[in-house]
């Protein structure tokens, strides 16, 4: 017996949960999907997630919700995230930050999946070693399920791939989210664990990463500030699905999701 978890990648404003909304429903229908992860921390106007957001994406049809670098950007998020389960932020905060970076969840069928949220340090704000988190929480999982799901949302690819290898063995998928670009290195690493670098963007590729292309070449070349609203073009939803196996957590599969606005699952 195989389970598929699809890993959708940074889900940007309206745009990316209208298309959530939209298509998410049937695609895991036609792909057979058990279980769902999406990483929302620009799901809310371009940065940060509000409660009422948050409640539209698990509805669409998203198992578990990852954060990142804004995941305090609205403060009503405080209180909703020490309270609902199924928002993570990452792993390597501040032990005395309100949530979690680690959740077990169970099918119903019985199989429990684990969801790991951590954060980089190359080119990022400082914050605790994820390497070091990594392992820590792995200690905790371990006697619970081997069926563990690591969101890594870090700028480089170089710290991707090495923790990547890092886990190699010891969790079912490291999947990178962050750069909102999706990359073409998925793979299974030599002892089972499926990898790729950056899961994409789900949300207006009619833009510079989810933002109006207007305003981001005004900052650009004029070095003003301007606000980067969020733009609306050429919607789409992107991320990876991964098949394994529920007794030992080793991929069986990893493959890229691309699909456009016009496009069926």
């Amino acid at each position: 017996m195989s389970i598929r978890a699809l890993l959708i990648g940074d889900v940007v404003g309206g745009p990316g949960r209208q298309i959530l909304a939209k298509k998410l429903s049937a695609l895991r229908q036609k792909r057979q999907v058990d279980f769902c992860i999406a990483n929302v921390e620009n799901a809310s106007g371009g940065s940060g997630l509000t409660v009422v957001n948050a409640r539209e994406i698990l509805g669409a049809g998203v198992d578990v919700m990852t954060m990142g670098d804004h995941v305090w950007k609205r403060k009503e998020i405080i209180p909703f995230i020490e309270t609902e389960p199924r928002l993570l932020r990452p792993q390597n905060f501040s032990p005395l930050a309100s949530g979690s970076g680690i959740g077990i969840y169970p099918l119903p069928s019985g199989v429990k999946i684990a969801v790991l949220n951590l954060l980089g340090r190359v080119f990022m704000k400082p914050i605790d070693d994820p390497f070091r988190a990594s392992e820590e929480a792995l200690r905790r999982i371990a006697p619970h399920t081997p069926n563990i799901f690591v969101d890594f949302h870090a700028e480089a690819t170089a710290e991707k791939i090495a923790l990547g290898w890092h886990l190699d063995g010891r969790v079912t998928c490291v999947f990178g989210t962050h750069t909102h670009v999706q990359t073409a290195d998925e793979r299974v690493l030599p002892k089972g664990t499926a990898f790729m670098c950056d899961v994409g963007m789900t949300g207006p590729y009619d833009s510079v990463l989810g933002r109006r292309t207007d305003r981001v070449l005004k900052a650009t070349l004029t070095q003003m500030p301007f606000p980067f609203d969020v733009a609306t073009g050429d919607v789409r939803l992107s991320g990876a699905l991964v098949a394994f196996d529920p007794e030992t957590g080793r991929a069986l599969s990893i493959e890229r999701v691309h699909l456009r606005e016009d496009e069926e699952p």
